[in-house]
């Protein structure tokens, strides 16, 4: 599209703000609507499937909004998303480098099958500047995923983490989430390649599940620690 080319990041905000997917939507959704955003309480989609992206901030009484992330958004990220479907957050899953509106691979469904978990109704998603000034925090499923929200949103640093630095050093409440986040200063913390949870992409079944696994076990060891008064194991 000629319009986007050069210097034209006031029509790319603008784009991205009103939604620049609804094309890979059924038409009976909102205009605009991003992909489905799950309830923290059931792991169901909201009541119409999916919640409509517009330029004003969500209500103070929405769940705030917890991003999983990762390269295609079309394994790790969307595994993690339903493995945290018990959060008192409302869940949005995203990638980095996205081809828009893409079902999950047979692979990630067998794999999430496999351990007892769905995310039915997903399509790939690339991470907006909304979903970044919605989130509480971005959970991030590799370091390189931790460095892309550094450079392309830096205002959001102070709440971005790979998962296993998370579960190593979240601690868990009583306590704001917010706080607990700002006094681990993520913005400043150095990446180590200890923080990857490694791309299934290419593999096997079995490298599916296994990477199902091991998130699996994250996913539970920080789901505690997401609520303002949890305890962690």
């Amino acid at each position: 599209m000629a319009l986007l080319r050069g210097d034209s990041g006031a029509v790319r905000r603008f784009l991205d703000r009103i939604g620049t997917i609804q094309d890979h939507y059924p038409s009976s959704r909102c205009p605009g609507s991003g992909p489905p955003r799950w309830s923290g309480a059931t792991g169901l989609p909201s009541a119409d499937g999916y919640r409509c992206r517009v330029p004003e901030r969500p209500s103070p009484d929405e769940p705030a909004v917890l991003v999983t992330l990762c390269t295609g958004n079309a394994a790790r990220s969307v595994m993690a998303g339903a493995m945290l479907q018990g959060a008192p957050l409302s869940i949005v899953t995203a990638g980095t480098h996205v081809v828009e509106g893409q079902p999950m691979s047979r692979r990630t469904r067998a794999a999430l099958e496999a351990l007892g978990w769905k995310a039915d109704g997903h399509r790939s998603h690339q991470v907006t500047d909304g979903d970044i000034d919605d989130s509480a925090l971005i959970l991030a499923m590799a370091s390189e995923h931790v460095a892309y929200i550094r450079r392309k949103h830096p205002h959001a640093a102070h709440r971005t983490a790979s998962i296993k630095r998370l579960v190593r050093d979240l601690p868990p409440g009583p306590g704001p989430l917010a706080d607990r986040l700002a006094a681990l200063r993520l913005d400043e913390v150095e990446l180590g390649d200890w923080e990857d949870v490694e791309d299934p992409a290419g593999g096997e079944d079995a490298v599916y599940v296994s990477c199902a696994a091991e998130l699996a076990d994250l996913c539970d060891r920080l789901l505690p620690r997401l609520g303002d008064g949890s305890t962690a194991d």
